[in-house]
């Protein structure tokens, strides 16, 4: 079985799936749709990161392919649905990196805060200024947060340690850690926020969610970054309350539209504005961050492909089955209608197999039924579960 890894995927992903018995290709760079269609053919499983998006045309030509891992947090840059109508599973990393971006979004408050790239600037343009000009401590200043989630949460944990007070807004239900205070609105956080830092996800709905309104909402000389997508800011209304003295400064980690291969240039307004921080989309690239993502993805995708775990599948159904140490398994992708279990233990009740352990979860329009036994499952009992009307795929595996 053969795995593709484009980008420059941690080596670690390499080592595991390749001690997993997987013949592994890996590239540095991304490839475009007619790469991928070329390429596919005879893949198992493929590796991705944010630079490489996945379309049904692409997994049309992938007959083969049985898991998409993406060594990343987001997911949107696959076809998910796609993915799921063609019994594909996708993978992805959604804690490993929370720790490198916090500590990167932490470090960029206090490097704006002390307008430190100035003062660098100024330093190798061999001008001394010693000015307290501008220039203040963290400590006591309000940060409010937009998007309290995994990585949310901590920044909050972080930053109250550090003296900062916390609030935050999330449209979902979540629990205040600390002395964290959860605001009623998105407005009522930016008229009290010193410091506003965006985590929000890739939905379609946060497309634009920062716009000129958002940013003459902000409190005066208050300070913005965004580490989360960047189709969430709207970079020329940013740039303009820059430019107006309104927002002091900002730090920005993701943009509206990003080069695809190392070296590429970068175009965006904001480039040249004095307090402004610029990084290529670094959050989670710290050695530790895409050590840590290698190794949850390529186990995910091994479990799936040679055991048929679906646990923190974000398309399929979650099934958590243990490693299998003994005996053989079935998996079996269905669609989401009455009787698929009852049928699936008849049939294996009536070729006198000895079910040992079963799980089962719905999502949506599908099923996912596993089962383990103490024996061989029977070839006849395969064959009828394919022919299923309802099948969308069954497989089997052995110890």
């Amino acid at each position: 079985m053969k795995a593709l890894l484009l980008e420059n995927i941690h080596t670690v992903a390499t080592d595991n799936l390749e001690r997993r018995g997987f013949e592994v290709e890996a590239h540095t760079a991304s490839m475009g749709e007619d790469e991928l269609v070329a390429a596919l053919p005879g893949v198992t499983m493929l590796g991705i990161r944010s630079n490489t998006t996945i379309t049904a045309r692409i997994m049309d030509a992938a007959p083969d392919l049985k898991a998409i891992g993406c060594f990343c947090i987001g997911t949107n840059q696959v076809d998910l649905e796609a993915a799921a109508e063609r019994g594909i599973a996708v993978f992805n990393a959604p804690y490993s990196n929370t720790r490198s971006v916090v500590e990167l979004v932490i470090g960029e408050i206090i490097v704006l805060a002390r307008r430190l790239g100035e003062k660098t600037a100024k330093m190798h343009a061999g001008v001394w200024d010693k000015s307290a000009q501008g220039s203040h401590e963290i400590r006591g200043r309000t940060l409010g947060i937009v998007g309290y989630g995994n990585i949310g949460t901590q920044l909050s944990n972080l930053a109250e340690a550090m003296g900062l007070r916390v609030i935050f807004f999330d449209t979902a239900d979540r629990l205040a850690h600390g002395n964290a205070r959860r605001m009623p609105t998105l407005e009522a956080l930016l008229a009290e926020a010193d410091v506003v830092s965006l985590h929000v996800d890739g939905r379609p709905g946060n497309a634009g969610l920062f716009g000129d309104a958002q940013f003459a909402a902000m409190k005066p000389r208050s300070l913005f970054i965004n580490a989360a997508r960047g189709m969430v800011v709207d970079t020329q209304a940013l740039h303009d309350h820059i430019i107006s003295g309104h927002i002091a400064g900002a730090a920005l980690d993701v943009f509206p539209i990003e080069p695809k291969a190392q070296g590429d240039s970068f175009e965006s307004p904001l480039v040249g504005l004095e307090n402004v921080i610029l990084t290529p989309h670094v959050g989670g690239s710290t050695q530790e961050a895409q050590e840590e993502i290698g190794w949850f993805v390529s186990g995910k995708l091994a479990g799936f492909v040679l055991e048929g775990r679906t646990e923190l599948s974000v398309n399929l159904p979650a099934v958590q089955a243990p490693a299998l140490g003994t005996g053989s398994r079935v998996s079996y992708l269905h669609l989401n209608v009455p009787g698929v279990l009852a049928e699936v233990n008849a049939l294996l009740a009536e070729s006198g197999v000895n079910v040992t352990a079963q799980y089962l979860a719905t999502s949506g329009e599908l099923g996912y039924v596993v089962a383990d036994s103490d024996q061989p499952l029977p070839a006849t009992v395969v064959e009828r579960l394919a022919g299923a009307e309802q099948c969308r795929w069954v497989r089997t595996y052995s110890a």
